[in-house]
Order: structure tokens, then C-alpha cells, then sequence
């Protein structure tokens, strides 16, 4: 399997929520499932029903989280000079069409987060923003249809 590119903070992130889910999230299902037994007839128990299905989910998030750990190669990004689009950098682009301008920053599959302006170099933008540098003109066909942007500044 391919590696997934990871900022070290991003890593960290990941880092951080699998110890939350262990050491927090699964205790308080364990403590639920022991409640719910303890109200009697297993059998037709809503209260470990729900439990169960909770744990299945929290067990599931821990097991997503140490594979996504597993596949993730950190990337430096310490060094970037800014002449190129590559992982790690930010990003202005204008849309050729509205003259909107955003801003992002291209990071790992693992860690986009479009409300906070990161996108995947894997995502139709992300690829298309890859290698590129000020001036240039991309074509990225989106759901809406293709857009066109131009790279307006480029920055670590």
C-alpha cells in the first residue's frame, strides 16, 4: 500500500485522538455495557444494546486511527522555499471566472480539513495545484463543473 503524507503535526493530531479514544472513549463504553448489565434480562436490554453498538463504533475509530497512523509517512516541511506547489505549502489561488480568492494549505489525505482551508494533494485541486508556480493557470474539474484558477502567491 501507497504511504499517506502527514505533516508531524498532523501526525500528532492523529496521535492524539487514538489516545482519547483509548483512554476515554472506550472506558466509559465498558463502564455503560457493566450499568446495562447490571438492570437484569440481557435478553431484552435496550441500554446494552445501545452499548454494544457504541462500542463496536469506538473500537472501530481506534482500529481507523492506527491504521491511518500505520500508513502516514511525516513529511518535512520545515525546508519548503516557495517556488513551487508542493505538501506543506499554502496557497492563494483566484478563480479566473469570479476573481475569488482562497487560501489553503495542501497537507495528507489524513488531514484535510476544507472548513480550516487544508485540502488533500490528492483532491482533484490538490493535484492539479501540485508542481505548479505564481502565474500559472489550472483546469480542475469539480462536481460543479471544470474551474479554472490561477496561482497568485505561494508561501511555507
Amino acid at each position: 500500500m501507497q504511504r499517506a503524507p502527514i505533516t508531524k503535526p498532523g501526525y500528532i493530531a492523529l496521535q492524539k485522538e487514538l489516545e482519547r479514544y483509548e483512554r476515554e472513549e472506550r472506558p466509559k463504553v465498558i463502564k455503560a455495557i457493566a450499568e446495562a448489565r447490571g438492570h437484569g434480562d440481557v435478553s431484552e436490554n435496550a441500554e446494552l444494546d445501545a452499548a454494544r453498538e457504541k462500542q463496536a463504533l469506538v473500537e472501530g475509530m481506534i482500529q481507523s486511527f492506527k491504521q491511518k497512523l500505520a500508513d502516514s509517512e511525516i513529511i518535512d516541511i520545515s525546508d519548503i522555499d516557495g517556488e513551487r506547489v508542493v505538501f506543506g505549502v499554502w496557497v492563494i489561488i483566484e478563480n479566473i471566472d469570479t476573481g475569488e480568492r482562497d487560501r489553503y494549505q495542501l497537507v495528507g489525505p489524513y488531514e484535510s480539513d476544507v472548513p480550516n482551508r487544508r485540502i488533500s494533494v490528492t483532491s482533484p485541486i490538490g493535484k492539479a495545484l501540485v508542481g505548479k508556480t505564481i502565474g500559472d493557470e489550472v483546469r480542475v474539474q469539480t462536481p460543479g463543473g471544470v474551474r479554472e484558477f490561477q496561482i497568485v502567491e505561494i508561501s511555507a
